[in-house]
């Protein structure tokens, strides 16, 4: 086997990590249980989109499943596909979008897996409506080491399908996902855009376009001070009726998620960025026509930013505060932030809806989500995602597993408490990093 330094997206803890990358789905279950005695365990590896020690293996053995990318079956009246796990998700909506198909659940990146969107449970910026990505999922294929491939339903295999569903690549290693797709008119949304100005009216903003709009999130300055604390652009989308199904060629630029990864992430040079990004829009509210991968995927854009910051790394985080707490505890996370000085380069918010997702460790829940890109800078950060994790803690809120690699164990344990059916169903040769520390005692 070859050797390799295997990092998440946003470059979180490096560490090698043997692996062969798998061609064949039949081959899977031999690799597996060669893996058990080899190495003691594994861990299944998609795209590793992630930026958290969930996607690397406790041992450093890990099974890669990216050439596992066809598609399997489709009924295109029903608009229900079966493909393999490794298949990303834009390699999925690139055959069904021109069928007048799309992915009811994107997430910030396109280059996610089905396995690992299914693993994480993603959501998208249609959570109040959609739900997570699970909820859309049929049934899947598991292999494990201690039985042969299992096809798990919400009806079929009910608690390994639940435990699978945001579990973390843990209860065995994915084979394929058939999931039910939506049914859509046109390749372009229509979107618009308004500029608020503190986090009072991100909330209202948010609440009032939930019921009339898919999509919806806003880029925050989360260095503003003064009366403008939370202040950003929120944009909101729906898929236009009209148009053709065609793929755009060039995604359209300009959509306030994605600032360029050439800004500083420190002192003035953010805060003035931050300032000029705001103010660019001159009206309160511009109208646009977008493809979809340029609202709903915008990371993707940031996808060789380390490079250039004279490859620095970053650090994703991502927090979901309950309904009840979410604006005090917004609040006192910007102002944390502010205070600090150093900022995210990538600063999003996101309501979260009421729908339940299937899965057992699954993120969301009815509140506010925000998204943070930090520079990795162990000098700073390690006293401010200490505050900001407390804070997240006290609100009762979550952190998302597949981007915190510094995620303390007590608060796991408390935001997840299902945590130890998890591991009851746990394929004994399966073991993260991140699991492994989080389930020590």
């Amino acid at each position: 086997m070859s050797a390799s330094k295997l990092q998440s997206w946003e470059c979180p803890p490096r560490a090698p990590q043997s692996n062969e990358p798998l061609v064949w789905r039949d081959t899977v279950r031999a690799r597996l249980l060669d893996a058990r005695a080899s190495a003691g365990t594994t861990l299944p590896c998609g795209g590793a989109r992630g930026s958290a020690d969930s996607s690397l293996s406790a041992s450093g053995h890990v099974l890669p499943l990216h050439g596992l990318a066809r598609f399997i079956d489709a009924d295109w009246e029903q608009g229900i596909v079966r493909a393999e796990a490794g298949m990303t998700l834009g390699e999925l909506i690139a055959i069904t979008l021109p069928r007048g198909w799309m992915l009811p659940v994107i997430p910030g990146t396109q280059l996610a897996t089905l396995g690992g969107a299914l693993a994480n449970d993603v959501h998208g910026r249609n959570h109040q409506l959609r739900g997570t990505f699970g909820r859309h999922v049929r049934r899947f294929s598991l292999l494990r080491s201690d039985r042969p491939a299992i096809e798990c339903a919400a009806d079929d295999q009910p608690d390994l399908f639940s435990a699978t569903i945001a579990g973390l690549g843990l209860t065995g290693v994915i084979e394929w996902v058939e999931i039910q797709l939506m049914a859509v008119r046109s390749s372009h949304l229509n979107v618009t855009r308004m500029r608020f100005g503190n986090l009072d009216d991100f909330l209202a903003l948010s609440r009032g376009r939930a019921s009339t709009h898919e999509y919806g999130a806003a880029w925050v300055d989360c260095l503003a001070r003064g009366n403008a604390p939370g202040r950003g652009i929120y944009v909101s989308g729906n898929h236009s009726t009209d148009g053709d199904l065609s793929l755009p060629a060039q995604r359209t630029r300009g959509l306030p998620f994605a600032p360029p990864a050439i800004v500083p992430n420190h002192g003035l040079a953010m805060r003035t960025f931050n300032a000029l990004y705001y103010w660019r829009q001159r009206r309160g509210i511009e109208l646009a026509r977008v493809d979809p991968a340029s609202f709903l995927s915008p990371l993707d854009k940031l996808r060789n930013g380390t490079r250039h910051n004279g490859n620095r790394a970053y650090q994703q985080h991502q927090y979901v505060l309950p309904e009840a707490s979410a604006r005090d505890a917004l609040q006192a996370i910007l102002q944390t932030i502010a205070a600090g000085g150093s900022g995210s380069y990538l600063a999003v918010l996101e309501r979260c809806g009421a729908l339940a997702s299937p899965g057992l460790l699954s993120f969301p829940m009815r509140g506010v989500s925000l998204t943070l890109n930090f520079a990795q800078d162990a000098r700073h950060n390690t006293a401010l995602f200490a505050r900001l994790a407390a804070i997240v803690a006290e609100a009762r809120g979550r952190q998302f597993p597949a981007t915190h690699a510094q995620m303390n164990r007590n608060h796991f344990r408390s935001a997840y408490p299902a945590w130890q059916e998890l591991e009851r169903h746990r394929d004994p040769a399966l073991m993260s990093r991140f699991w492994k520390r989080i389930t020590e005692s």
